[in-house]
């Protein structure tokens, strides 16, 4: 059950807060260099990388969670001990998998 509502919280965060904040950097690049530079200001301020870290372990940790739910749709696992192993391992991959791209991105800025 937790597992399915934290797909819904996740798909919802990326809906409004993902699609708010690609809406904002277009329309900022599109505007003037001050509001692109405004854009990248906020961005690049601790709350903003917070920001951003989080919504991108939403994504991963929702591409988890929809990977989780398309095996489940071939009837299998739905034993409590295998339904309480995949859930860990989605949780385990969206962190894993956001903790990689950040290492990544972080890499390719030179600040590792």
């Amino acid at each position: 059950m937790t597992m399915s509502i934290l797909h819904r919280a996740t798909g919802a965060a990326l809906l409004f807060g993902g699609l708010s904040l690609l809406t904002w950097w277009l329309v900022a690049a599109a505007t003037s260099a001050d509001a692109y530079k405004l854009f990248v200001a906020c961005a690049t301020s601790p709350v903003g990388w917070l920001v951003l870290v989080g919504l991108s372990w939403s994504a991963f940790q929702h591409l988890c969670s929809g990977v989780r739910h398309l095996i489940m749709d071939t009837v299998w696992g739905f034993d409590k001990r295998t339904t309480k192993r995949v859930a860990t391992a989605t949780w385990v991959m969206g962190l894993v998998l956001t903790a990689l791209f950040w290492a990544a991105v972080l890499v390719s800025r030179g600040a590792i």
